[in-house]
């Protein structure tokens, strides 16, 4: 079983930032093919950004220039720094893990852009 728990969403205005933090624990021995998605009111879930299983990154064109994905191995954590937010980005961010190809989810936290 791999345990996410993310953090840091809120509500910031049009051109602002944020960090989402991404804590795992459990059976997970590697931050390889950790990524974060977005689900917007009305809108299915969506890859915002994710780790390759070999370690580079990928990014949605949305996002791409504007959110970057970071690590930190020894607390196991996964980041998701947005800049130039814009309300379309509005919506849960949801961190996901794979490990052996089995998808875990964390619970979400709602990011809010609006004046």
């Amino acid at each position: 079983q791999v345990q996410l728990v993310e953090s840091g969403g809120g509500l910031v205005q049009p051109g602002g930032s944020l960090r989402l933090s991404c804590a795992a624990s459990g059976s997970i021995f590697s931050l390889n093919g950790m990524g974060w998605y977005r689900q917007a009111p009305g809108k299915q879930r969506e890859l915002v950004v994710r780790f390759t299983n070999v370690g580079s990154t990928f990014h949605a064109d949305s996002v791409k220039g504007r959110f970057t994905i970071s690590r930190d191995n020894a607390k196991n954590t996964v980041y998701l720094q947005m800049n130039s937010l814009k309300p379309e980005d509005t919506a849960v961010y949801y961190c996901n893990a794979r490990p052996g190809g089995v998808d875990y989810w964390g619970k979400g936290t709602l990011v809010t852009v609006s004046s």
